[in-house]
């Protein structure tokens, strides 16, 4: 973007700091902002109809999130909670529409979001429709890996803290099931965990046990 329709957008907006744990707004909440995550992690959660709680998706630094009116709805349908300190920015809803109008590759973007958000959807429920525990947590891992990788001497370390009990509302399960597969994999050297920082050490094996080709033998 030039300089000035920054300026134009910026002016518009207002920044909030998010501590750990705090949420930047509650499911069924009336929407009145669109934000953009400057930095940090949030977690995006939402309760069933039957009162479970299960993480959606997760927010990255860059990322759109929020904008109900690009999905026409007036209320929030999940509740980004800070997985580390974060900060936002964020924009009253009534000013998308002279946004998009001034800035028509914003309106592209979103598209792109919702687009790309749609296609996990359908991705993880076919992973919690078609396959095994095993290598629904697997593809979570490796998904959260490519997001937030970071490379370092002995493999690829998550960058937020994540706890088994967050894998297990990815992918459908309980704490139990991926206390026990964590562990299975950490002796087999594949995984490496310790305050809430997963790292990853061995992605071909990690990989191949998604793809259900791991030779067990």
């Amino acid at each position: 973007m030039a300089d000035a329709e920054l300026d134009r957008l910026l002016t518009r907006a207002t920044m909030r700091r998010v501590p750990l744990g705090d949420a930047v707004f509650e499911q069924g909440q009336k929407a009145s902002q669109f934000y953009l995550l400057l930095h940090g992690r949030l977690k995006v959660t939402q309760v069933t109809p039957e009162g479970q709680q299960i993480i959606v998706r997760v927010v990255h630094p860059g990322d759109l999130f929020g904008f109900t009116q690009a999905l026409q709805r007036d209320d929030y349908p999940g509740t980004p909670v800070a997985a580390a300190e974060s900060v936002v920015m964020c924009w009253p809803n009534e000013v998308w529409g002279s946004i998009v109008e001034q800035n028509p590759h914003l309106a592209v973007n979103a598209m792109r979001t919702i687009g790309q958000r749609l296609q996990e959807a359908h991705t993880r429920i076919r992973e919690m429709s078609t396959e095994e525990v095993e290598r629904r947590v697997a593809h979570a891992v490796l998904r959260l890996m490519d997001q937030a990788g970071r490379n370092e001497a002995e493999g690829v370390r998550i960058d937020f803290p994540l706890s088994r009990q967050d894998v297990a509302e990815m992918t459908g399960t309980t704490l139990h099931t991926v206390s026990r597969l964590f562990s299975a994999w950490e002796s087999q050297g594949i995984v490496k965990g310790g305050r809430q920082k997963l790292l990853i050490r061995d992605k071909e094996r990690l990989e191949a046990l998604a793809e259900g080709t791991s030779d067990r033998s």
